[in-house]
């Protein structure tokens, strides 16, 4: 399928479907000697995985990564990484009834148009499973990213109309919505419990900060750092929206509040995100993603069959009330692909570490 692999230094392409027999992902460019193990990719996927409270989809995956080549004696070879997890409790009986009928919200109709074709199985490649291979390629990228001092952490900023107006990274593993405010995510979690028992979903906000990043990384003009991480993260099925730094209240601003000044000591401000021109400033690199509720919902929908007909559908089966709390460990792997693949670039360049 065309559109399942990106990067040009760092390359990496997913496969699998959301109930078939596996998922994975093919990461190529990744240098050779790099101290990984299997564990290091099952911490992070641990953390996406699902049924990890009451406020995630109840489908059980243990989500164990194999290796299956690129690894050898616990270090990278320098050759293609390949990384398969198996699909253990897949249950398509769930979805036959909308075998026939259009899910609002989902990508039903528009895989239907561009291939004559239609995996109902929960979605298949568009369904969030696909995620998973994601993540296992970003754990990869974030082991090397951390020798290098790069220290990469999401969070939920907002969730189901509720906004954290505080910022404290020790809660953000603590809490079942993965907020930066204890305060904030007990009204989220209450939130979200009265929806479930409506049927219904709720969306969000993630926020991504990055810090330890040398300046120099990304590339003028249409290989921007902040337009590939914008490509990254909306590909994320359920992100609806991308900004950095000020983002979008950077249109009522006037160019003496947005403009990051420097002193002696460097920037006195970063409305910027810690991306000017494309290439980073080496300061902490803040981005956020917008998340739709999650499309699978109970309440009683208007859609079309094969038919032409109209007719209504209840959408059945496992799944997660909102998705932000899981997207949080792919945005992050996100991130990581792309700012390693820029990493290397810019080695490539200049024939030496970014920074130096």
């Amino acid at each position: 399928m065309p559109g399942s692999s990106f990067g040009r230094f760092l390359t990496v392409g997913t496969f699998g479907e959301s109930h078939g027999v596996a998922v994975g992902a093919v990461a190529d460019g990744i240098p050779p000697g790099l101290e990984i193990s299997e564990a290091d990719v099952q911490k992070e996927l641990d953390r996406r995985r699902p049924g990890q409270s009451d406020l995630t989809t109840p489908r059980k995956e243990a989500d164990r990564v194999a290796f299956l080549s690129g690894v050898f004696e616990g270090k990278t070879t320098g050759t293609p990484m390949a990384m398969m997890l198996r699909n253990t409790n897949v249950r398509s009986s769930d979805y036959g009834e909308i075998v026939d009928k259009f899910r609002p919200g989902h990508a039903d109709y528009t895989y239907l148009q561009k291939y004559g074709f239609r995996d109902w199985r929960r979605s298949g490649r568009a369904s969030g499973r696909e995620t998973a291979a994601r993540v296992a390629a970003g754990a990869v990228a974030r082991k090397w990213l951390s020798e290098k001092g790069v220290v990469i952490l999401a969070y939920v900023k907002a969730a189901a109309g509720i906004e954290c107006t505080s910022f404290d990274a020790g809660v953000i593993e603590r809490n079942p919505m993965r907020a930066c405010d204890m305060a904030a995510a007990e009204k989220m979690e209450l939130r979200v419990r009265e929806l479930i028992e409506m049927g219904d979903s709720a969306g969000g906000l993630i926020e991504c900060r990055v810090n330890g990043l040398p300046p120099g990384l990304g590339d003028p003009v249409f290989d921007k750092l902040e337009a590939d991480l914008g490509k990254a993260v909306l590909s994320i099925g359920a992100v609806r929206g991308f900004e950095i730094g000020a983002g979008f209240a950077a249109a009522g601003m006037t160019g003496s509040e947005h403009n990051d000044a420097m002193d002696s000591d460097g920037f006195l401000s970063n409305n910027a995100g810690g991306i000017i021109g494309g290439i980073s400033t080496g300061q902490e690199l803040i981005f956020r993603a917008a998340v739709k509720p999650t499309s699978s919902i109970s309440v009683p929908q208007t859609t079309r069959n094969l038919d032409g007909d109209t007719v209504e559908i209840r959408t059945e089966g496992r799944h997660d009330p909102i998705i932000c709390p899981r997207i949080v460990p792919v945005v992050e792997a996100m991130a990581a692909l792309v700012l390693m693949d820029h990493w290397l670039g810019q080695r490539a360049l200049r024939g030496r570490e970014p920074g130096a």
